[in-house]
């Protein structure tokens, strides 16, 4: 074997293993400057909401005044419609995603599965401000006239949902907004489970299949267990896009500043409180200050959920 032959594959293993550290250094590199804009992002915010949390103390997180005027802010409002707001909003909006996945992969012929997956992904695409005018435009009006007024009727005097839905009717409201958040939300869901339900391979499906379980026995015994991490993946996804949406929220809620279980009166969520006061907050002012504050909290807030979804699936990941 000659010199030249026997340096060429010496070369070429040295250029591939040079591509490789090149390669890994990139990917390390993306993998840490993630860690720096997150960490930047919480020190700042941080750092930015520091002057209210020296002037109010903890009682920031449970006060439910927010008063400009007379420079007295409290976090309680936003975060209780907040929450309200994105839990109401999974409540509707997973059963529906659930049952468009299910008919796209069990159900419909596959003529029909392009276009209906197609116009999923497109809602996906739809501009919050366009949902939030459609909401204003065409829901508000809609739950005022049919909707609210026979809901309020129809629980009157029954415990509980008479507390939960009452008058007057005027279409904004909480449960207006977690609505418009539903629709939102439906095509992260609906698109996560429908891919992750196509992974479930054929075999399985069939040997339920051949010992006669019906297609909602194979569904809800082969496919959810199988895919049930992929699933909890894409509601935690939507959850974190309800709770952190802003204009759509802004445009329907009514933005009253109060805590109340009526589902149908008006409320307020951060997003949506930060939006209509930010333009008003003068730098260094304590408004700008507090808008800070209750924005590291729904950071917080939005941590504390994904960190409640990893607890709850690493016991599952393990079986």
């Amino acid at each position: 074997m000659s010199q030249s032959t026997a340096v060429a594959p010496r070369r070429a293993r040295s250029s591939a293993t040079t591509g490789d550290a090149i390669f890994a250094f990139l990917a390390k590199s993306a993998g840490v400057l993630v860690l720096v804009l997150l960490g930047a992002i919480i020190v700042s915010l941080f750092i930015g909401a520091l002057p209210a949390f020296r002037a109010f103390g903890f009682g920031f997180l449970w006060n439910v005044d927010w008063d400009p005027n007379q420079a007295i802010f409290g976090a309680a409002v936003p975060i209780y419609g907040t929450i309200l707001t994105s839990v109401v909003a999974i409540v509707i909006a997973v059963p529906i995603a659930f049952g468009i996945a299910f008919y796209l992969t069990e159900l419909a012929p596959n003529w029909f599965r392009r276009p209906v997956g197609t116009a999923v992904e497109l809602l996906a695409a739809v501009p919050s401000i366009i949902y939030g005018m459609w909401g204003l435009l065409v829901i508000a009006p809609f739950m005022a006239t049919y909707i609210q007024p026979a809901v309020i009727d129809t629980f009157d005097g029954i415990p509980l949902l008479d507390v939960l839905f009452q008058g007057p009717a005027r279409g904004k409201g909480v449960f207006t907004a977690a609505l418009i958040l539903a629709v939102m939300i439906i095509p992260f869901i609906a698109a996560t489970m429908r891919d992750v339900f196509m992974t479930v391979p054929p075999v399985y499906k069939e040997s339920a299949y051949g010992v006669g379980c019906t297609t909602w026995e194979v569904m809800r015994s082969i496919v959810i267990p199988y895919t049930r991490v992929s699933v909890v993946g894409g509601i935690m996804l939507a959850l974190g896009r309800a709770l952190g949406e802003t204009m759509a929220v802004t445009f329907v809620i009514g933005n009253a500043n109060r805590i109340s279980p009526n589902l149908f009166g008006s409320g307020a969520t951060i997003a949506s409180l930060v939006a209509l006061n930010f333009g008003e907050a003068q730098q260094g002012s304590l408004l700008l200050s507090s808008l800070l504050a209750i924005g590291f909290i729904l950071f917080v807030i939005s941590f504390i959920v994904l960190a409640i979804s990893r607890t709850l699936l690493k016991p599952r990941a393990a079986k």
